[in-house]
């Protein structure tokens, strides 16, 4: 019998074993694939080498006739091998030799059946024995080695100890040999794909991730890394949610609806191991559950499938996942914009999320959402944040939304839509989220953790918006001193005192009315620091800036027009500029002139008005840039 064998056949060894051929004709498509897959380091190539070099041996004891037929494939056929095209080239040989086709592959033996190539199909060698003899890197391996740092040049190393008490150091006194990197790397990659309980998670040029039974190991080769590195992480708890002091309710919280939910901490805090718990915890209350996860290491029962990326996209796989219509899914891990998003999408379509997310402070864990969800869909997205230290629940926060005056602030008028961060336990507000001057903040309150005499979120928000308010129309150096939580004393240059008050003291109302806090405006000869012989950042900016207002321009002589809704300054040749606008030499307002040259300004406000009755009472309206 003739007996032609694909690249799948040759690298499982199912040749060499066979007595029953008088003849194999190996294509040159299959050298050059194994060729290929061993100059990448890949162990597939090297076996399907010795497998051909078993074949010539058999061949030169006259056991069997050995050729070599058809032509090594095209740039282009490898490139679309994964398209099917060297298999093509495999099957057309075997036609036109009237060999059988010896086959690993299930897709390749069907299609060969479909165009009347006669075919042999073999199942694909699995090594059972491997898991009896495990990795030789698991003697690195104690009870409370949670992972292993294995690279050519440098002494074994370890993590060890216990949940949140990790310690990394050297396991070995002797550094690593090129020779014995390349046999620990080799012994990973071999048993992996012959184990049935190990697979290559990730395959790529100088880097692959392997999952063996509770091991996930990455294995790195130059010139991806300066040499060869091989590290494995494992698990060194199994824990359920009786293991950790939960707060009164939490299991219910879990159960009585799909939530939202992010489990936050530290590298190392154990954030993993309690994911895998409440994943346990919801299978066994009813809930179909599967996991989201690049590498799959979390250490689930059978019941719970785990899912890895779809064609490189977790958000592929999250919109085959939603046709399982599982009611919670464990997201591990959550880290770039596109995780979140589609965490947001899923959670967002009914589905029960838990997402684990690196923080160092609980609250890290939902800015991390800021800016990658609408703010108002947040709550809506997580409403729980779990944060883990040290391999127990250290915070729960409650995430809502309310329609209020945020903490802090007086004027009804600044009602709006505030995301309010409660303690779980005692229901305290701990942070508000809202839109603040078109700025997202995160403000602490009195709940929040911080340093004892620390200014707080609410004063730091109000001094920096007060600060930047008053410099819009003064001159000269701006210092701002909160009193309370609704007053403030500015002090800014002699120069600049009737510019910030206004006529009749129009000017600083509207700051207060915007800002909702009263203001006292004061020179910063006033100051007391100044008064109490300290120094001062003004750093007597208060006769810079009388020099300064001396030499400044009297502006341009403008005509404005008046519309049913604007009125509007003219001032061609000066677009982008930010200009000041004054009547009879009295400073009105600063503005940005548009790119039409013209600066437009709405009815109706308070600045409008001003504008309007210095027109009606025949004053000189000047423009000047500053």
């Amino acid at each position: 019998m003739n007996l032609l064998p694909d690249t799948s056949a040759v690298v499982d060894g199912r040749v060499s074993e066979r007595e029953d051929v008088e003849t194999v004709l190996v294509p040159n498509a299959v050298v050059a694939e194994l060729e290929s897959q061993a100059n990448d380091g890949r162990d597939a190539g090297w076996a399907g080498l010795e497998e051909l070099q078993r074949l010539v041996e058999r061949a030169e004891s006259g056991d069997l006739s050995l050729d070599y037929v058809g032509r090594r494939p095209t740039n282009e056929e490898t490139v679309g091998a994964g398209e099917g095209d060297i298999d093509a080239l495999i099957r057309d040989l075997a036609a036109e030799h009237d060999a059988v086709l010896l086959t690993s592959d299930t897709v390749q033996a069907e299609v060969a059946r479909a165009t009347g190539v006669p075919v042999e199909y073999v199942e694909p060698k699995v090594d059972d024995g491997a898991d009896e003899e495990g990795l030789e890197l698991e003697r690195y391996f104690d009870a409370k080695t949670m992972s292993v740092h294995l690279k050519t040049g440098v002494a074994p190393m370890a993590k060890r100890g216990d949940i949140g008490d990790i310690t990394y150091g050297a396991i070995g006194e002797e550094p690593l040999t090129e020779a014995a990197m390349r046999c620990i790397a080799q012994d990973v990659e071999s048993t992996a794909r012959a184990s049935s309980k190990g697979f290559v998670e990730l395959e790529e040029p100088g880097m692959r991730i392997v999952q063996y039974r509770d091991y996930r190991i990455a294995v790195a080769r130059p010139p991806f890394s300066d040499g060869i590195e091989v590290t494995a992480v494992r698990p060194i708890a199994k824990t359920t949610l009786d293991d950790y002091d939960l707060p009164a309710g939490m299991r219910d919280r879990f159960t009585e609806r799909q939530r939202g939910v992010l489990l936050s901490g530290a590298p190392g805090a154990g954030k993993s191991t309690f994911a895998q718990a409440v994943a346990e915890f919801l299978n066994d209350s009813g809930f179909a559950v599967k996991t989201m996860e690049k590498p799959r290491d979390l250490q689930v029962g059978p019941e719970i499938t785990q899912y890895t990326e779809l064609r490189g996209s977790m958000e592929r796989t999250a919109d085959s996942l939603l046709m399982v219509r599982p009611d919670y899914t464990i997201y591990d891990e959550v880290r770039k914009t596109s995780d979140f998003r589609t965490f947001a999408d899923m959670r967002l379509a009914g589905v029960g999320m838990i997402g684990v997310v690196h923080a160092t402070r609980p609250i890290d864990a939902l800015q991390r959402l800021v800016g990658r969800v609408e703010l108002g869909m947040i709550p809506q997205v997580a409403d729980t944040v779990v944060y883990i230290e040290a391999g127990d629940v250290n915070t729960v926060y409650d995430v809502a939304t309310e329609v209020k005056v945020p903490h802090g602030l007086m004027e009804e008028d600044l009602t709006r839509p505030v995301i309010v961060v409660s303690d779980y336990e005692t229901g305290d507000p701990a942070y508000e989220i809202y839109t603040f001057n078109q700025q997202v903040v995160t403000v602490p309150l009195d709940g929040a953790p911080g340093e004892e005499g620390e200014e707080s979120g609410v004063d730091r928000i109000a001094r920096n918006e007060i600060e930047r308010e008053i410099k819009s129309v003064a001159h000269g150096q701006v210092e701002v001193e909160l009193k309370s939580g609704n007053t403030a004393v500015v002090y800014v240059s002699e120069n600049d005192i009737s510019t910030v008050i206004g006529k009749g003291g129009g000017r600083i109302t509207d700051i207060e009315n915007r800002l909702g806090i009263d203001i006292d405006v004061r020179t910063l000869d006033e100051h007391p620091r100044r008064n109490a012989g300290g120094s001062s950042s003004s750093g007597g900016s208060g006769g810079s800036g009388g020099s300064a207002d001396a030499g400044r321009s009297q502006g341009e002589i403008v005509t404005p027009e008046i519309t049913s809704r604007h009125v509007i300054v003219p001032m061609e040749g000066h677009a982008g500029q930010t200009v000041e606008v004054r009547a009879d030499g009295e400073y009105l307002f600063t503005a940005t002139v548009s790119r039409g040259g013209e600066v437009q300004v709405s009815r109706g406000s308070a600045i409008a008005e001003e504008l309007e009755a210095a027109i009606d009472r025949g004053k000189t309206i000047t423009v000047a840039p500053q």
